[in-house]
């Protein structure tokens, strides 16, 4: 086999390699895929462009997290969501397979302080709920950020605040 062949079978290997990972997308990527806005239960809820991120799912697919401003709308908006998710391949969030699609989530968490674990929801666009689970707390992440993704091998933990679900 000559030298470019296997450079070539190399670079394959890698590609193929580095689609089983989650990673997450910045630039130019991800100012493309971020919405001004996001349709929930009739209502356009600007996103948070600064609390958001957008990830390569393990498939070669994408999914984009955004916290949203809910101030202003009504107390059931208020109550029911913090953040919206636009997904371009199957995830697993709770450990439920969440097809491609876009999704509102809320996500109730104790008081500041209070290492108690907290609770996701998410809905489908119309409110209706599609699973929720009880997130845990990590009490040794240092300065978290109100939204962000960790990624470790082949799952990736999606938290908000100090709390998190595993993405797979």
């Amino acid at each position: 086999m000559t030298k470019l062949g296997v450079f070539l079978s190399l670079m394959m290997v890698s590609a193929v390699l580095g689609q089983h990972q989650f990673e997450v997308v910045t630039g130019k990527a991800f100012d493309s895929a971020m919405p001004k806005d996001f349709y929930l239960e009739g209502n356009a809820i600007p996103t948070a462009k600064r609390n958001a991120v957008l990830v390569h799912l393990p498939s070669g697919a994408r999914a984009l997290f955004s916290l949203i401003e809910t101030s202003g709308y009504s107390a059931d908006i208020i109550a029911k969501y913090v953040g919206m998710i636009i997904t371009e391949g199957d995830v697993s969030i709770c450990g439920q397979k969440v097809s491609v699609g876009s999704y509102g989530f809320g996500w109730a968490r104790p008081g500041t302080g209070v290492d108690e674990p907290g609770k996701f929801s998410l809905y489908n666009q119309a409110g209706g709920k599609v699973t929720e689970c009880v997130t845990p707390r990590d009490a040794n992440l240092k300065a978290p950020r109100p939204l962000q993704v960790a990624i470790s091998g082949s799952t990736a933990k999606l938290y908000y605040g100090k709390h998190y679900v595993e993405l797979k």
